[in-house]
């Protein structure tokens, strides 16, 4: 049967555009075994254009987050069969899940939780009771943060670099197949400084930078690291033996950084720290001022 000219039924041509506006709506997985507390998150999300999916336990989270990963998760931590801070950890471990940002939405208040779940990689850390309309504008917040460290433009590659003549330390050293080491920061993943750093910092860096991958190498060994570890890491390489002021890496790394505080900054170099000395125990390179900030060491030592 030939169909009406002007294409598919309107009933059906209605259909698919409704289908088409659902799959475009950001999915977010919420964790969370409450159901008055749910429903409420359920619906001050969805209003706003989300696609929320309620999981009531971390079995259940594992297990749809296995099947599609969100654009954003939703953990509540006192579940009835694992920690949240726990489901958090696993989430990561599935495939996409360090790329997925998560919060803390708990009755858990304590500055000790606070932490903790910052700590182990968390964006964002709200307490309960919460206002459905912060939720909501925190979530894009993250997202748009999340949406900006993933769209920055890679670095323009030359074709071949000749070495640096000799007496041109301050020169940045060649880059081969996109990988650029501490020496080569004329382009930064994070936001570039019109300072070059010193020859003599940049020939004793244990750190190789690799912004395509938004890697970081440490004595030859690949970290693994949160997004905002290695934000915080890339901007201290940039600039060796440079102090930084905790305002200026929450400028430099979260972009919004009205919505986070300082002992978020405290939180992530705690555990970037713990990563550093799995690979060399007997070396610190980030120098803590008290009151101030932090600092790369210009040379590494014990």
């Amino acid at each position: 049967m030939l169909l009406p000219l002007g294409g598919l039924p309107r009933a059906i041509d209605h259909g698919l555009e409704s289908l088409r506006m659902h799959s475009e709506r950001p999915l977010i997985l919420v964790v969370e075994d409450e159901s008055g507390i749910a429903e409420t998150i359920h619906y001050a999300l969805s209003s706003d254009g989300f696609l929320p999916e309620v999981c009531t336990t971390a079995r259940q989270a594992m297990e749809r987050f296995a099947e599609q990963a969100p654009a954003l998760a939703i953990l509540d931590v006192g579940l009835p069969d694992m920690s949240g801070f726990e489901l958090l950890r696993r989430l990561q471990d599935l495939p996409g899940g360090k790329s997925v940002p998560m919060l803390f939405l708990t009755a858990r208040a304590g500055e000790i939780d606070r932490v903790v779940g910052l700590e182990l990689g968390a964006d964002d850390y709200i307490a309960k009771p919460f206002s459905p309309r912060e939720l909501v504008a925190r979530v894009r917040t993250i997202l748009r943060r999340s949406q900006r460290m993933t769209a920055q433009p890679e670095p323009v590659q030359a074709a071949s670099v000749k070495a640096p003549a000799p007496g041109r330390g301050n020169e940045a050293a060649a880059r081969v197949d996109g990988r650029v080491s501490a020496a080569d920061l004329s382009t930064s993943a994070i936001r570039p400084s019109s300072n070059e750093p010193s020859p003599d910092s940049l020939s004793s860096s244990p750190f190789v930078l690799d912004e395509e991958c938004r890697l970081i190498h440490y004595h030859g060994q690949s970290l693994n690291l949160s997004r905002y570890e290695y934000g915080l890491l890339a901007a201290l390489i940039q600039r060796p033996g440079r102090v930084f002021t905790r305002n200026e890496l929450l400028e430099r790394v979260w972009d919004d950084p009205g919505e986070s505080f300082d002992r978020t900054v405290d939180a992530h170099i705690k555990t970037l720290r713990a990563k550093l000395r799995l690979v060399r125990e007997d070396e610190d390179p980030i120098r803590t001022l008290r009151g101030i900030g932090y600092a790369l060491k210009a040379r590494p030592s014990s």
